[in-house]
């Protein structure tokens, strides 16, 4: 096995759970004031999952106060603390770019329903 094959596994997270473009995620990442650090949640629907292995970023968009905002977020970032999927969402496309002109109600996205055991 390669070097940087060896390095780049020894970064990747364990505790990434399963989720796809559509789904809505709580993204928990570390963020810097000053001195201190403290960790805050960003809520959304995912847009694009980009990339693989330690290089494997995120786009996470939101509506907030009537304005869109899209994050991205590295996956195996020591910043990012963890993720929780909140909403599994029923999507045909792997890049949700559409999203982002569509405004209110427009922009929702069907939620697949949860399986009883």
């Amino acid at each position: 096995m390669n070097v940087i094959d060896v390095l780049n596994k020894e970064q990747l997270k364990d505790s990434v759970p399963e989720f796809r473009p559509g789904d809505t995620v709580k993204v928990y990442s570390k963020v810097v004031e000053g001195g201190k650090e403290r960790i805050q949640m960003f809520e959304g629907v995912v847009t694009v999952r980009k990339g693989g292995g330690a290089h494997e970023s995120i786009t996470v968009r939101r509506v907030a106060h009537g304005v869109g905002v899209e994050k991205s977020f590295l996956l195996h970032s020591p910043r990012v603390e963890r993720i929780e999927v909140s909403k599994r969402g029923i999507v045909r496309r792997s890049r949700l770019y559409y999203l982002s002109e569509k405004i209110g109600k427009a922009a929702r996205i069907k939620e697949k329903k949860a399986v009883k055991q």
